[in-house]
């Protein structure tokens, strides 16, 4: 009898995996390829780098799918692995990045900044492609603890639990960084917004 694998759960796979099955493996990548290709690209901002990350994040699942517990999703653990990779590949080209923090050097009592209001800003506006430039530059000058946090949180979508287990971190220390990466790039994104309407009334 031929097994269908696709309609399989995760856990099926996983543990048909662990027995050798490399049929149940190869669906767990299809599965996830997408997903794990995207999340290295949204940290290295690049598709060669991020196609090498994918690479390394399924070669190192394969190798440690024996010591896979399910004390956490397949999906969060390789979530874990692929982090991992990216950042590693990150960090080789950091010596060549800005942080934000770095040029900034914000003193203590940074983060209760008041920041200009530009929530009354049309949609269209807010995500047309010079703002999302600005919105892309803004995160790749973010330190790499609060950029990773942000993409996994609010770009991902995943909950402060996972993104808390994925870099072994507590919730608490999730929500701090999630905290001062919003308000660095919400910083920039007003600066952005109150020189693009300085420009706009002097047209006038």
């Amino acid at each position: 009898m031929t097994t269908d694998y696709a309609v399989q759960a995760d856990p099926d796979l996983v543990s048909g995996a662990q027995k050798g099955d490399t049929r149940a493996f190869d669906e767990l990548v299809r599965r996830y390829r997408d997903k794990v290709y995207r999340l290295s690209f949204k940290i290295l901002r690049n598709e060669d780098d991020a196609a090498e990350a994918l690479q390394d994040a399924f070669l190192s699942a394969f190798r440690g799918l024996a010591n896979f517990k399910a004390e956490s999703t397949f999906s969060t653990w390789l979530y874990r692995i692929t982090t991992n990779a990216s950042l590693m590949k990150y960090r080789k080209r950091r010596d060549n990045l800005v942080s934000l923090e770095q040029s900034q050097n914000p003193g203590e009592g940074a983060e209760a900044m008041q920041l200009p209001d530009w929530s009354t800003q049309p949609l269209d506006e807010l995500l047309d492609s010079e703002t999302r430039q600005v919105m892309e530059e803004g995160k790749r000058l973010l330190d790499e603890d609060l950029r990773t946090v942000f993409i996994l949180r609010d770009e991902e979508g995943l909950s402060n639990a996972e993104v808390a287990e994925i870099l072994d971190l507590s919730v608490a220390a999730v929500k701090s960084r999630l905290h001062r990466a919003r308000l660095r790039l919400l910083d920039r994104l007003s600066r952005y917004f109150a020189d693009r309407l300085t420009r706009r009334d002097r047209g006038r």
